[in-house]
């Protein structure tokens, strides 16, 4: 019933949609799908290397970097009573796990993928194990996170060289740079750690804790405020940037692992995919109201909105396949498929 929903809408789709791309990064398949905005159908399927995870879109529209990694796929830690991870003996909160016997380090790094030709052009040398990153406003630099050894690295796109190595946390995951441009977050998952990066002397500014597991970060355009979700515990906390504490803590429906949150392009909601729940949560992004709970896939990790708020994507892990969700009815209308294990989502202009 969902496929012949989603078909009936693709006409209509088609002829006031804008003109984008959506690029789907898959994990255990190594590639990337692109699925053409307009009509919801898979146009290339480009192979990119190990693990691929992060993705994110030069402002130009031009190039999308994905993040490698050939570090093998490893099931989260159990956790204690008080939702915090346990480690193996010998992997504990201060050991480094880049000694990892079968890890790949030649595979590590930021795939270059130039969007006109969809292939991959070049490989850039960011550290151990990138998990996720951030574009600088100006688009010159990517903010990393190199998962495995506690670090943030920063690279110059003109040099393609690493130019600052910024220790942080314990599995660092999420990036997220200021709207002001003038810093960039990192959450780091283990311990709960966010790190406040100045963006002129890359050094961290601020520190402060969530519960374990943030994922991810977003902002408000212009209000000073940002959310990070804690996976372990269901909560979105809400972020004071001026003085870089948490002000509100948000429970999430009942069951919600959140990992991906997004502010819509207005300001005016914000969404947070709930893993394992299978569900979007649609929360005011000024009463922190929660307004919905949209159903989608299996597992949705990564979300995208397109530029103007009309459809989210969702990246369902388990079942190989994209959510799309007409977000002035918030219901999912079609679903498509994708590689093994979509995990991040870029939305990509297509030039003009």
């Amino acid at each position: 019933m969902l496929a012949a929903i989603g078909c009936s809408l693709w006409p209509a789709a088609a002829q006031d949609s804008p003109n984008y791309q959506v690029f789907v990064s898959n994990e255990k398949s190594g590639d990337v799908t692109v699925i053409d905005g307009s009509n919801f159908k898979v146009v290339a399927t480009i192979p990119v290397g190990k693990r691929p995870r992060g993705i994110h879109s030069s402002p130009d529209g031009k190039t999308v970097f994905v993040a490698l990694s050939g570090t093998p796929i490893e099931a989260p830690p159990q956790l204690d009573a008080a939702g915090n991870p346990i480690f193996q003996k010998g992997k504990g909160k201060d050991d480094d796990d880049d000694d990892n016997a079968d890890a790949d380090k030649s595979a590590d790094g930021i795939g270059v993928v130039d969007v006109a030709q969809k292939k991959l052009t070049r490989k850039l040398s960011v550290g151990s194990d990138p998990e996720e990153f951030a574009l600088s406003k100006a688009g010159t630099e990517l903010y990393i996170s190199n998962e495995d050894v506690k670090t943030a690295s920063v690279i110059n796109l003109a040099t393609g060289k690493v130019e600052h190595i910024i220790p942080v946390g314990q599995e660092p995951e999420g990036v997220g740079t200021s709207p002001d441009g003038k810093s960039f977050y990192v959450t780091c998952e283990a311990g709960g750690d966010i790190y406040v990066v100045d963006a002129t002397t890359y050094k961290a500014i601020a520190h402060f804790t969530v519960a374990v597991r943030p994922r991810s970060v977003d902002f408000l355009p212009s209000a000073g405020v940002g959310f990070i979700p804690s996976e372990s515990v269901g909560q979105l906390n809400v972020i004071d940037l001026a003085q870089h504490t948490v002000v509100k803590t948000i429970s999430l429906p009942q069951g919600s692992r959140p990992m991906r949150v997004r502010v819509a392009p207005n300001g005016q909601k914000v969404y947070v995919s709930t893993g394992r729940a299978g569900t979007v949560s649609v929360l005011d992004s000024h009463s922190y109201e929660l307004l919905d709970n949209i159903k989608v896939g299996t597992r949705p990790w990564g979300i995208a909105i397109s530029p103007d708020g009309r459809y989210l994507y969702a990246a369902n892990g388990p079942s190989n396949d994209v959510s799309v969700v007409d977000l002035r009815t918030d219901r999912e209308i079609a679903r498509v498929k994708a590689g093994q294990s979509p995990w991040g989502i870029a939305i990509v202009p297509n030039a003009r």
